[in-house]
């Protein structure tokens, strides 16, 4: 689906990949609803958004709270007159232990926000966009998805449980004028562990063996993104990390996860 004079809907738009993805839309032509549960991280996209901003509205809103989220469809319809994409982006990843460290409240945050987040948008938008001539729905999952990060373990549960949650509507919505695509980024230069509450020890991060990872700045990675959503592709891999691990677990799960393992492990507390 070409972006150009569409109506796209963009969570965790207030930082990151998603202020980026918001950001690179607008200049492609498109109007864009971002959403974010930080009221000032919306009004500084805004901001920089300059003389695009008369085709971008700001939600303030929590993705988990699934009457807030039923209420959006109108009222981005309402603004804009109809609605042709989501790119449900918003996540959070958990604090760096092991799961028997792990408390409930941590594990439900993160299920919350990065699957049903994702599947009460989807719900809540699909109606609309199936009544559109053309229409795409993006869900942002992982590498982790795919591949097991120590010390993410429900993180990576949640995003997995997306990529199968997007490959399914896919299968499902074959025929019909919605597209879907599932996202695989790697190591993005956001600012995650922040958004995510999540506090780490430096003493560990210094620790980690092997050379420090290479990410990929957030602009790029929603160039990237759009790309993949404008030639309607059914997975995009973000980041040449993502495309390597990829190849590596298809070819030897078990080599990949100590691979990652050993690169990630010093992260934890001992």
């Amino acid at each position: 689906m070409k972006v150009q004079n569409k109506v796209v809907v963009v969570t965790g738009g207030g930082n990151g990949m998603g202020r980026e993805l918001v950001l690179a839309l607008l200049s492609k032509g498109a109007s864009v609803a971002a959403v974010d549960i930080n009221a000032s991280a919306l009004e500084e996209t805004l901001a920089l958004a300059g003389k695009n901003r008369d085709r971008l509205a700001t939600y303030t809103l929590n993705i988990t709270d699934r009457a807030l989220v039923d209420a959006l469809p109108d009222q981005v319809i309402s603004r804009f007159g109809a609605v042709d994409g989501i790119i449900n982006n918003a996540g959070i990843i958990q604090p760096f232990v092991r799961l028997k460290d792990l408390d409930y409240a941590a594990i439900e945050r993160v299920i919350n926000v990065n699957l049903f987040g994702t599947l009460y948008m989807t719900k809540a938008f699909l109606p609309h966009l199936l009544a559109r001539p053309e229409a795409h729905i993006t869900n942002i999952s992982s590498m982790g998805g795919f591949l097991p990060v120590p010390g993410q373990t429900i993180y990576g549960a949640a995003k997995a449980a997306v990529k199968l949650l997007t490959e399914g509507l896919s299968s499902e919505l074959l025929g019909t004028n919605v597209k879907v695509t599932v996202v695989f980024p790697g190591a993005i230069g956001t600012n995650i562990v922040v958004n995510s509450g999540v506090k780490m020890d430096l003493q560990q991060e210094n620790r980690r063996d092997g050379p420090t990872p290479k990410v990929l700045a957030p602009g790029k990675a929603a160039q990237i993104i759009l790309e993949g959503i404008e030639n309607d592709r059914y997975r995009v891999m973000v980041g040449s990390d993502a495309r390597l691990m990829d190849a590596i677990y298809r070819l030897n799960p078990q080599r990949a996860a100590r691979f990652i393992y050993n690169q990630m492990s010093a992260l934890l507390p001992k």
